[in-house]
């Protein structure tokens, strides 16, 4: 049961990247992806856990604005758990991708309420990009339910959504430099809107636009580097549960690239420099999950230091 209590609502967002990793590795084996979907499920079925043991917890979590945002991985994951379990319960993955989709817009409406009604900008952080673009994630596994339509529809809202928020989440950086330690791997997320937006582009939205397309790239690839310097200088703090942070949005910039690469290729402009990119950003992506998942299980199963 202290194992359970232990158990931070950060560990969703490894679960995200876990699941979203093996998307991007499948086309180098279908097992891989299969153990990281495990590994994924194994992290949040953790966190159901203690949201049905010690529910007193997550309600203070939730009254957290940074724990609040983000708490939008957990729908995050199971949109994207629920193409894992698809061939397995057939048109129950669709319900359990509709119901996430149901959840994360009930938080949308949630946050914007208790948070941004009230807004108070030095509890503004870059983890405000989960609770309103995350939901792009559904545009992203649209596809496998045949509803592109809807994809396409919260494709637009998280775009528009992300040009706002990169407004209100950089003048926060700006104006207000005082971060605390366990907040500072925050900024990383920085890195995945963008290539999120690129991900439901590609895989909901017709026609496309090149120019389109290669704009946003640029611009995720700038904020990746970025991101990149930040994440590498932050492995030096002590373990905080916000080394989530080093994972999702490593994963899915790899993915963008590699769809962009991809896309660019179907629409007749072959684009084979990327793929050494795409090589470079898996190779980045598979460390940091890696990583940062021990680093959670050590801090989950470590024996409790006597007083």
């Amino acid at each position: 049961m202290n194992m359970i209590k232990k158990v931070p609502l950060p560990i969703c967002g490894v679960a995200l990247g876990c699941a979203a990793l093996g998307n991007l590795l499948q086309s180098y084996s279908e097992g891989i992806r299969y153990f990281c979907g495990v590994l994924s499920a194994f992290f949040i079925l953790l966190f159901m856990v203690k949201v049905i043991c010690c529910p007193a917890m997550f309600k203070e979590d939730m009254n957290n604005p940074i724990m609040a945002s983000v708490s939008g991985t957990f729908s995050m994951t199971w949109m994207l758990l629920s193409t894992y379990l698809k061939p397995f319960i057939g048109p129950a993955a669709y319900y359990i991708w509709m119901l996430a989709i149901a959840l994360h817009a009930v938080l949308i409406v949630y946050f914007t309420v208790k948070f941004i009604a009230k807004l108070q900008l030095p509890k503004v952080f870059a983890s405000y990009y989960i609770v309103y673009v995350g939901i792009v994630v559904a545009s992203v596994t649209a596809p496998a339910y045949e509803k592109t339509g809807l994809g396409s529809i919260l494709f637009w809202f998280g775009f528009v959504t992300l040009l706002l928020l990169f407004v209100l989440v950089t003048a926060r950086y700006v104006k207000c430099k005082e971060i605390p330690n366990p907040a500072k791997p925050l900024i990383c997320i920085y890195a995945a809107p963008t290539s999120l937006c690129i991900a439901g582009y590609v895989q909901s939205v017709m026609p496309k636009s090149k120019t389109f397309l290669l704009a946003m790239l640029a611009a995720a690839t700038v904020i990746y580097i970025f991101a990149l310097v930040k994440a590498i200088g932050y492995l030096k703090l002590p373990f905080f549960p916000s080394y989530a942070s080093f994972t999702f949005p490593f994963v899915i910039s790899a993915i963008a690239t590699k769809q962009t690469m991809a896309c660019m290729m179907n629409m007749g402009s072959p684009m084979p420099i990327l793929s050494k990119l795409v090589l470079i950003e898996t190779i980045i992506a598979v460390v940091f999950v890696g990583y940062v998942y021990i680093r959670f299980l050590m801090f989950l199963f470590a024996a409790p230091q006597a007083k």
